[in-house]
């Protein structure tokens, strides 16, 4: 096993939506008590609803202090708020956020600071308020700039907005965005893909999560799934759009993952290779490895109570905001690990395999000749590395190489 701590990040959860999506499996919901949604797609303006910007920071900041002990003496590295809808929450709340943690933890001079944003949340002067807390790159969510698409998927904003935000973005002084969009969807042609992805490269993005709708459990397009395009055509969206990709300069470093030079995404790439980070909010997940008290080391997985009501009323309760957490076995290990790992393109050596899973690389190596026939690993000496073939059937290469 490794004999030093990995790299630390922090997880900061948001729980609250404009409105929940209907393909939208992450931990998010409407503000309550309800009140009828102003926003519709194409709609223009922005008034953000009365939501508990001061109760929701108090119980942040208490929630990381628990966490603390674990992080003793460690230097954070990225920071990434996601959501739900981040942006709904002031330039102000992320200043006095980003200002009481670094009272806390060291912060990295050049540590990756991210904020998830939706269009029709933002406007300039958010932008610019968000750039003043300390905030260096956002990721913004804005899946499709077709309207037929958008009112699918349930988002509130137009094509139009999309592009303004992204602009605006420019304009307050970030120079590190991320765009996500999605591909596969609802009544979505190759060529309104491929025309998605045009949009976006116009727009110059420094890094784009490009990735395939699923339909997951516990969603509305689960309960009542919406016509997707055919196999075939979601085979020539894949290949088209990664082509086109490679071609305007991104680099795929990961299952769903492309970016221009030197901006990949620090903060996933520490999920992607085992580091740590702490969770902190309603329903954040965190991992962090230790020494216990018999010198053997562990790693911890620990998750926070998930609903924003009851998160909240756990301020100041002696039980604090965990609501369980799970001591990996080393027989869990192999499988943590790969799963993470394998979705980066360039794969790990499998030096970094032993000392992440404590794993020989004798029975690693006897359980990868049926994924070598199969064509889904690079032949490659002392790497384990997915074949593009094994990138696309992920799940079949993870059960050959950890299943017992």
């Amino acid at each position: 096993m490794a004999n030093t701590l990995p790299p630390l990040s922090l997880y900061i959860h948001t729980p609250w939506c404009v409105r929940k999506c209907p393909y939208c499996d992450f931990n998010s919901h409407e503000p309550s008590p309800y009140e009828p949604s102003p926003y519709e797609p194409g709609s223009h303006g922005f008034t953000p609803r009365d939501l508990p910007e001061e109760a929701y920071l108090k119980a942040l900041l208490q929630d990381l202090d628990g966490d603390l002990a674990l992080a003793a003496g460690r230097e954070i590295q990225t920071i990434f708020i996601g959501g739900g809808t981040p942006s709904l929450l002031s330039p102000v709340f992320y200043q006095r956020l980003l200002r009481e943690i670094k009272a806390r933890l060291p912060i990295a001079d050049d540590a990756e600071i991210t904020l998830e944003a939706n269009p029709g949340t933002t406007e300039q002067e958010r932008f610019i308020g968000y750039r003043n807390a300390g905030i260096n790159r956002l990721s913004l969510g804005i899946q499709s700039f077709q309207p037929d698409q958008l009112y699918a998927l349930g988002r509130i904003h137009s094509g139009n907005e999309a592009v303004a935000a992204v602009q605006q973005a420019r304009q307050a002084g970030f120079t590190n965005i991320n765009i996500d969009l999605m591909h596969g969807l609802p009544g979505q042609t190759p060529q309104l893909a491929m025309d998605d992805i045009e949009q976006a490269l116009a727009l110059a993005p420094e890094h784009l999560s490009w990735y395939q709708l699923t339909l997951e459990p516990n969603t509305a397009f689960h309960s009542s799934p919406p016509t997707l395009p055919e196999e075939e055509a979601l085979w020539d969206i894949q290949d088209k759009g990664h082509q086109r990709l490679e071609q305007a300069g991104f680099e795929r470093y990961e299952i769903s993952a492309y970016a221009t030079a030197h901006h990949q995404s620090r903060h996933n790439l520490n999920y992607w290779q085992f580091g740590d980070y702490l969770g902190i909010g309603a329903g954040a997940h965190g991992k962090l490895s230790h020494i216990d008290q018999n010198g053997q080391w562990c790693i911890e997985r620990r998750w926070k109570t998930r609903q924003p009501d009851a998160y909240l009323k756990r301020f100041n309760d002696l039980r604090g905001f965990i609501a369980g957490k799970q001591l990996l076995t080393p027989d869990e290990l192999p499988l943590e690990f790969a799963m993470n790992a394998l979705r980066l393109t360039q794969g790990v050596t499998l030096d970094t395999w032993s000392a992440n899973t404590g794993q020989s690389d004798v029975m690693l190596l006897e359980r990868l000749q049926t994924a070598d026939k199969k064509g889904l690993l690079m032949q490659m000496p002392e790497k384990l590395r997915a074949s593009p073939q094994g990138l696309l059937f992920l799940n079949e290469l993870l059960a050959l190489i950890c299943d017992d």
